[in-house]
């Protein structure tokens, strides 16, 4: 390992469980524990348990922080009510992406934000350049965060069990809500009713040398409900079966949110309701009204190989035409599925593309995203 690569405040817990480390945006994470579907069915199933501590925290807080991220982010932050979440985007003045966010409003001033690992330091680096000429300041809070996430249909009632309070608190979140909770030990905890795998599940912030009690904890209380270590491979296929975007896959700096089919995330505003100037505004306006050259699509695959990340995209022809962004065998749906950006005209639903499988062609059939929803 590098001297420059970080650990988690999780590594001792993660090599006593024998789990299989490796570098990932200058962190070294565990990838899997004991297996990819064994952990991947486990969130689907029951409950897994995954460290995200190389996740990016961001502290904004003054009287214009919501002024400041509204003209920052493309979504419109002031809305957000408290204790709530949003899913947006940090764009250039162009348009592209330069990271998908989620921000929390903990207070009226007071604003936290989680980027994407590999793009922390980008993130600090562009907010800090737009918060010129607002009254709110920001700070790299992630050495001192730790973030532990409990995903799957047992989630709910394994983190209510971690309170000392009783569970009313954690039974009432709403999805894309958050709460500050006490856990047993006296631990305090910013949990959020958020995650990146299409279950339900809980996201809980804690001071990096609370991370071991919390881990074990939430180990001690879900061993009952079947609760699995789980690591990037599964939280990878999860997220795909789910049609979650990964950033510098399906969104780059040379995509936009409406590439990616995220249009709705970007807020104009309405003569209703207007909103000021924000950065990549007009652009993103552009590509609205122009509607995007390439689609992002699922793909659904009848054999058993797998389209990779990278992998293009043929048409009847032969043709190369588009690219795929994420590929893998489904575990739930026990089939080759695909996430590939193609020519709108080639966006229908039952379109028969094919894959360039290293010199081979295997064809797989445009679906709709999500391939995989809770609720079906």
């Amino acid at each position: 390992m590098s001297d420059a690569t970080l650990r988690s405040p999780l590594h001792d817990q993660h090599v006593a469980l024998g789990a299989t480390l490796v570098p990932f945006a200058g962190w070294e994470m565990p990838v899997r524990y004991t297996g990819d579907i064994a952990e991947h069915t486990a969130v689907r199933t029951a409950a897994g348990l995954f460290d995200l501590s190389h996740m990016g925290e961001i502290s904004i807080r003054g009287d214009q922080a919501a002024a400041f991220l509204d003209h920052a982010l493309v979504g419109r932050i002031s809305a957000v009510a408290l204790w709530g979440a949003k899913y947006t985007m940090l764009c250039t003045p162009e348009g592209g992406v330069i990271d998908d966010l989620i921000v929390y409003r903990r207070d009226w001033d007071h604003f936290f934000i989680v980027a994407n690992a590999a793009n922390k330091d980008v993130v600090v680096e562009e907010l800090t350049a737009r918060l010129a000429g607002f009254d709110a300041t920001l700070e790299d809070i992630s050495p001192e965060v730790a973030l532990i996430a409990v995903q799957g249909p047992r989630a709910e009632d394994i983190v209510a069990r971690m309170c000392t309070r009783g569970d009313d608190d954690i039974r009432a979140m709403r999805y894309y809500s958050a709460a500050n909770v006490l856990l047993q030990g006296d631990i305090h905890a910013f949990v959020a009713r958020t995650g990146y795998t299409g279950e339900d599940g809980f996201e809980l912030f804690v001071d990096a040398d609370e991370a071991a009690a919390v881990w074990a904890l939430a180990l001690e209380e879900g061993a009952a409900d079947g609760i699995v270590p789980c690591g990037l491979s599964s939280r990878d296929t999860l997220r795909l079966e789910a049609g979650m975007p990964l950033y510098g896959q399906e969104l780059t700096r040379d995509t936009t949110p409406f590439d990616a089919g995220l249009g709705r995330i970007v807020v104009f505003g309405t003569p209703a309701k207007p909103r000021g100037d924000f950065v990549g505004r007009e652009a993103l306006l552009r590509a609205k009204v122009e509607g995007p050259s390439r689609v992002l699509v699922g793909l659904l695959g009848d054999g058993r190989r797998a389209a990779r990340a990278g992998y293009g995209v043929l048409d009847a022809e032969g043709a190369t035409v588009g690219v795929v962004t994420s590929g893998a065998p489904s575990p739930t749906l026990g089939r080759p599925i695909a996430m590939a950006y193609v020519p709108a005209t080639l966006a229908e639903p039952g379109t028969v593309v094919g894959i360039d499988v290293r010199g081979r062609r295997e064809d797989m059939t445009v679906t709709a995203l999500p391939f995989y929803s809770r609720a079906s």
